[in-house]
């Protein structure tokens, strides 16, 4: 019941809202534009164009929030009322979640990053790939069972390098997945595919030996060592 009534409240609210249009001071957009932690791998980006505010997040690069009332606002893509509160503590801005019950307190969900700070997935986007390592290195050693460490998912972006025969960042990849699973045939099997397709026949060998040591039964890698060996 109190989640259908909290459902007819935002409706409404939305419906009273249409037609209203924020006045942004330049002190608040200062204050609220910029990166706030969604997760341990991903952010929300909130930003500002023609005195409009707008969020990134999950590809969606124009998410526009609707105003409902000075500070407050819906996100449809999130279905989410939101404000934006700073820490009376910390003094750092948060994004903060306005909950269904009536008398609720406040919370501050998402953390907004200072610039220099970035998550994983960000250095991974952008090719720093120790630093990524290092980010899901992090995340494993507190969630070993996290989503953002799927070695499928790392695979299928080294393979999107490697169908493009750009090498250099396909062994980049797929070298931060052996490091992340290093007892999984199907990341070395990967690597030293990379590696052969590159002409470096000597690392593809040494990749191809580790894959056959945790699946014996790897075809390819049985293929390759015979055919290497009969040089």
């Amino acid at each position: 019941m109190k989640a259908k009534f909290f459902i007819y409240t935002i409706l409404f609210t939305i419906i009273f809202a249409c037609g209203k249009s924020a006045e942004y001071s330049p002190e608040f957009v200062k204050n609220t534009t910029g990166r706030y932690l969604f997760n341990a791998n991903e952010v929300i980006e909130v930003y500002f164009k023609n005195n409009e505010m707008f969020l990134k997040w999950r590809g969606a690069d124009k998410i526009e929030p609707m105003y409902l009332d000075e500070n407050t606002y819906f996100i449809k893509e999130m279905n989410k009322k939101i404000q934006f509160l700073k820490h009376p503590e910390t003094e750092v801005f948060y994004i903060s979640q306005i909950s269904e019950e009536e008398k609720a307190e406040t919370t501050y969900n998402y953390k907004k990053l200072p610039d220099s700070v970035q998550v994983p997935s960000t250095y991974l986007k952008n090719k720093e790939y120790d630093k990524a390592l290092e980010g899901y290195l992090a995340i494993q050693k507190e969630d070993s069972t996290s989503a953002f460490l799927n070695q499928y998912d790392f695979n299928r972006l080294g393979y999107q390098f490697l169908n493009d025969e750009d090498y250099t960042d396909a062994i980049a990849v797929f070298k931060l997945n052996s490091a992340l699973h290093p007892t999984s045939d199907n990341v070395y099997d990967s690597l030293a595919e990379a590696y052969a397709k590159s002409g470096d026949s000597l690392q593809a060998l040494e990749n191809y030996k580790k894959a056959l040591k945790y699946n014996t039964g790897n075809r390819r890698a049985k293929s390759f060592i015979a055919a290497y060996n009969k040089k």
